[in-house]
């Protein structure tokens, strides 16, 4: 299975250990070097061969109903007019046999950010690793997190123009925005506006023309908007074999139906595993990311807009609507598709669908994915293997170069300042200018400490003006200093340029790139050869960051 030892720099990447990131939480980093520690809340470690094994053996025992998934998946494919290759990657689940390593995301513009890109193709690579490696049949499925209504995060796609500066292409709010989760919002012409926009704001490569009718054939007026997500992620990653699965499929939700009456069956019990599992959690320093109020369904009621549903007793209250628990029983076995689970619910809904052997999450997404592991005890199915997503940031070879030939950590260009390049030069400044600085400035301060010492005897008023004076002068050999450094900025164009550049490109306005930046940028930039370069040469291996020159 995938070692998660440092892998060596080379001049194509460097790696970089997640702990020097201050955004990593430490339970991140546990998971990463010190499993043991979080074992209590997972199912095993993912950098073992036994765990793998283990959780193939386990996920058997769920069961499921593989021709329907299979059926299912094709019909959803069919429409979205998915590559042969996903179509036939999708059909190999009809097989009992065989497993899956998934991941998702929700349907953000043109494809979101390049970590959506990133968490598929580690499901991609790990999937035919442990189909390698276990002689099992491993399909890598990404699903659509759809039923959120979260728009403002999925209506934007940001990238940078032709002088680096970062641009966000932002589609006009659709009909029901904010308020309809985002498999019921439907395209209407304002996409042109946005392709539009990106299209003149992206650098003109020879892919720039391709790319644009790739996504105007994906983003079209009348589709829905988790749809079009779906085409344009089959059209990058279809042809490797990823299947992409819509969530918000009403045809889907009779496999998840036995979750969504269990769930109703015993009101607030999701909740309160969650709620312990958080306090154990924060008993041993880390933190809760969910905190689930008091007599919560941990399902959502969809009819037309998405609404929370809370009980009291036999009483049922879901937004204005008052029901009681025997007929939500009823109304999730007669009309499942009405129904949809919360972030508690989601990975257990996922996981009774599909064969999951693994889960690939981001880094910080483990803290929540930690309050799950008695709830999956609860609906009697089996909790897969958690795998940290391969973390990235993607650059050009000048800026890997100007990394490696002045040392410099990766995270020394996220201020947005200039106080790091004001240390580099420095650096390079002649030595026999900054010996000459410091001498000066060594030599004047022992001359007026040794003022101070005798004036007093002459007049002890006169101490104040010593001391002031004293001030004065390291001021002006501060700003001497300053000046200096400046000059040496003017002088070192070169220099300043190298550390601009490489800035703008690895924290696009002080936010890590993969975080900021949609992977269409990239594409954009190297063309179809991402994908596949990406694959070969991305490692897999929990832990590092790798900062890669493509």
């Amino acid at each position: 299975m995938p070692a998660d030892a440092t892998t060596p720099q080379t001049a194509a990447h460097l790696a970089v250990d997640i702990r020097e990131f201050p955004w990593i939480r430490r339970l991140a980093s546990d998971y990463a070097f010190a499993y043991d520690e979080v074992a209590p809340f997972f199912a095993g470690d993912p950098s073992t061969s036994t765990a793998w094994a283990d959780t193939i053996a386990r996920s058997r025992a769920t069961e499921r109903n593989p021709a329907a998934l299979a059926q299912l998946l094709g019909a959803q494919q069919a429409r979205r007019g998915a590559p042969a290759e996903s179509r036939a990657a999708a059909a190999r689940l009809a097989d009992p046999a065989t497993r899956v390593v998934i991941t998702g995301q929700q349907a953000g513009l043109f494809g979101g950010p390049l970590f959506t890109l990133l968490k598929a193709l580690t499901a991609m690579k790990l999937a035919t690793e442990v189909e390698r490696d276990h002689d099992v049949p491993v399909v890598p499925v990404f699903w659509i997190d759809a039923e959120d209504h979260d728009w403002p995060e999925v209506s934007g796609c940001t990238v940078l123009d032709a002088t680096l500066a970062p641009h966000t292409v932002r589609l006009e709010d659709l009909p029901g925005a904010g308020e309809r989760p985002i498999a019921r919002l439907v395209l209407t012409d304002a996409i042109h506006a946005a392709l539009d926009d990106l299209a003149s704001t992206l650098p003109q490569t020879e892919f720039t023309p391709d790319l644009i009718d790739s996504l105007r054939r994906a983003y079209v007026p009348g589709r829905g908007m988790a749809e079009a997500f779906g085409v344009w992620l089959e059209t990058v990653l279809g042809p490797h074999g990823l299947v992409v699965y819509d969530a918000s499929d009403p045809a889907s939700k009779p496999l998840a139906q036995r979750v969504f009456i269990d769930e109703i069956a015993a009101p607030g019990a999701t909740a309160a595993l969650a709620a312990r599992a958080g306090q154990h959690l924060t008993e041993r320093g880390y933190h809760a990311q969910v905190t689930p109020g008091d007599g919560a369904i941990s399902l959502f009621h969809l009819d037309g807009s998405r609404e929370g549903i809370k009980a009291s007793g036999n009483e049922v209250t879901i937004g204005e609507r008052h029901t009681t628990l025997t007929e939500l029983a009823a109304e999730a076995t007669t009309h499942p598709e009405q129904f949809s689970p919360n972030v508690l619910l989601r990975p257990l809904v996922q996981d009774a669908i599909f064969p999951t052997i693994c889960y690939v999450a981001g880094p910080n997404e483990l803290a929540y994915l930690g309050q799950l592991r008695g709830i999956y005890e609860r609906f009697g199915i089996a909790m897969p293997l958690m795998y940290q997503r391969t973390t990235a940031t993607l650059v050009d070879s000048a800026t890997l170069r100007f990394l490696h030939k002045h040392a410099l950590p990766l995270t020394a260009l996220r201020p947005q300042d200039e106080r790091v390049l004001n240390d580099l030069l420095e650096s390079q400044l002649p030595p026999t200018v900054d010996t000459a600085l410091t001498t000066a400035a060594t030599i004047i301060g022992e001359q007026m400490e040794a003022l101070a010492r005798v004036v007093p005897q002459i007049d002890p008023t006169l101490a104040g003006t010593v001391n002031t004076t004293q001030g004065k002068l390291q001021h002006e050999m501060q700003t001497l200093h300053n000046k200096v450094i400046q000059a040496a900025k003017r002088k070192d164009d070169t220099l300043r340029r190298q550390f601009q550049h490489a800035q703008a490109l690895t924290f696009p306005a002080g936010h890590p790139q993969e975080r900021e930046i949609g992977f269409i940028w990239f594409l954009n930039r190297y063309g179809p050869a991402l994908v596949p370069r990406l694959t070969e040469e991305l490692p897999l291996g929990m832990g590092q960051h790798y900062v890669l020159s493509i």
